[in-house]
């Protein structure tokens, strides 16, 4: 993912400076140097790019910075803050409420991958809770219809359109009564797009908006476009009311970049950026927490909330137990395995971890990494439930039992038993967490402080990260506390 290299060149440059022996004006500027040649090479704009150093260069005056401030943190933040101010539109998009039946209408031009990104969409808010409904009101597109009851039928979402009739309007609004009797509470339209913007596609774009009466229009865009984004997302906004908008084809683009901040520049929230094909690359965008990750420090609270997704709720404090009193058996692994496949896409969840970024997993490793985590599952399925619980009885006659059984080989057995060793090792240092009673999380917060989270974490990504003044800082940032006992069931809306 060309982000992920963009996060990459610009945590190398923080990383170049954080060695330095003395930070002076020359590493200062080395650093900047670094970021807006990365920064231009993502297409943004070179305006933006020029302004953000400028204004670096103002916060960060190295003269009047008293000895004892710690310089390398506060360049850090600068650049953080600068890159959020590039991102960030200023204004939140509509927030939709469960229960009330609420219509989204997607726009786009054609090719812009509208009728997937509408699937993606509805397939995420259904893990959420939601009961989604798909309406395709496109008739232009020959094919869209398949297209949509192919995606829709995979998700299990159910879906309305017609062979027959060729009025948009008239299907966007049979669909959306259909599914409001149905209790749907989130109706997607996909509407037509053209190959360029043009008066019959804001014509029909404005009967359907009309018809529909919708409380949400997201624009899907291309992120191949790059700085064009700015004139087109202008465009669609002066003749629909796009209360938000999501770019897609992330995955590949060098352009993304460019398409980021030149939405961001018409006042228009980003909400969701497709990031490859399957339903899963899909990502909630929060300027914050995503330029944390870019810049490898990490999104705690997108971990946790990605962990509340896949983890009961009833398991999480059972779990905490067990890793307090130093239990960690396969049968645990092959649960983690389990949720770790639940998550998504390997890449997004380690770029959530402090330390890490997505360009550390790349596309082929990625698939590699959830291939091996398949594989060991079903060695673990081949072993008996003591030896799930008991890995020290493992004797040479078991471990080519379990190769025959699973149908893999002996060195393969072997090598998911050292990966064992080396988890429980690693899970070992949460021996003595305290952890609280059920219906008692309040205490919680004081136990998962930065010198637990220290024993936890690798060392290389802890140095990474700055060591332990690093590292409450980063939890002092992220409300971790709070968001720790909401990881394990306490508190929350």
């Amino acid at each position: 993912m060309v982000l992920a290299q963009l996060g990459g060149s610009i945590s190398r440059a923080l990383q170049q400076m954080s060695n330095a022996t003395i930070i002076d004006e020359k590493v200062l500027n080395d650093c900047l140097n670094e970021i807006t040649r990365a920064l231009l090479q993502a297409d943004v704009q070179f305006k933006l790019v020029r302004d953000m150093s400028t204004n670096i260069k103002k916060i960060v005056n190295l003269e009047d910075l008293a000895a004892g401030h710690n310089k390398r943190r506060i360049i850090q933040q600068a650049v953080y803050n600068e890159l959020c101010k590039i991102l960030d539109p200023g204004k939140p998009s509509f927030t939709l409420k469960k229960g009330k039946p609420s219509v989204v209408m997607f726009v786009g031009l054609q090719g812009s991958g509208k009728t997937t990104t509408c699937t993606k969409y509805a397939y995420h808010h259904q893990k959420k809770g939601w009961k989604p409904a798909l309406v395709c009101a496109d008739t232009f597109r020959a094919g869209a219809f398949d297209q949509l009851k192919q995606n829709a039928t995979k998700a299990k979402i159910p879906f309305y359109g017609s062979y027959t009739e060729s009025d948009p309007v008239k299907i966007a609004v049979d669909g959306v009564e259909t599914f409001k009797k149905e209790n749907c509470d989130l109706i997607i339209v996909d509407t037509s797009g053209r190959h360029k913007q043009e008066a019959a596609l804001f014509e029909e774009m404005r009967q359907v908006s009309e018809a529909t009466k919708p409380d949400l229009v997201i624009f899907v865009m291309d992120s191949s476009i790059g700085q064009a984004a700015f004139d087109q997302a202008q465009a669609f906004r002066q003749s629909v009311a796009v209360g938000a908008v999501i770019v897609t084809k992330m995955d590949g683009h060098a352009k993304g970049g460019g398409a980021l901040s030149a939405v961001a520049a018409t006042k228009s929230p980003v909400i969701f950026i497709g990031t490859g094909e399957h339903m899963d690359e899909f990502e909630v965008f929060d300027v914050k927490p995503f330029v944390s990750r870019l810049l490898g420090m990490g999104d705690l609270s997108g971990l946790v909330n990605k962990i509340q997704d896949v983890v009961p709720m009833d398991q999480q404090p059972e779990l905490l137990q067990k890793l307090s009193e130093g239990q960690f058996t396969l049968r645990i692994m092959y649960e983690q395995f389990q949720n770790m496949l639940k998550m998504g896409p390997l890449g997004q969840v380690f770029s959530m971890l402090p330390g890490f970024s997505a360009e550390m997993m790349p596309k082929g490793r990625e698939k590699e990494s959830q291939a091996k985590f398949k594989r060991y599952m079903t060695m673990m399925d081949s072993m008996t439930n003591e030896g799930n619980t008991n890995p020290k009885i493992m004797t040479e006659s078991r471990i080519m039992r379990i190769a025959r059984g699973s149908g893999r080989l002996v060195h393969e057995v072997m090598e998911m038993l050292e990966e064992y060793k080396r988890l429980a090792k690693i899970f070992s240092k949460m021996k003595g967490l305290k952890i609280p009673k059920k219906g008692d999380m309040s205490s919680l917060s004081r136990n998962m402080n930065a010198q637990n989270m220290s024993k936890v974490l690798p060392p290389q990504m802890l140095k990474q990260i700055g060591g332990m003044g690093g590292l409450q800082n980063l939890m002092k940032q992220m409300g971790s506390a709070k968001d720790m006992m909401g990881m394990f069931g306490g508190g929350g809306e």
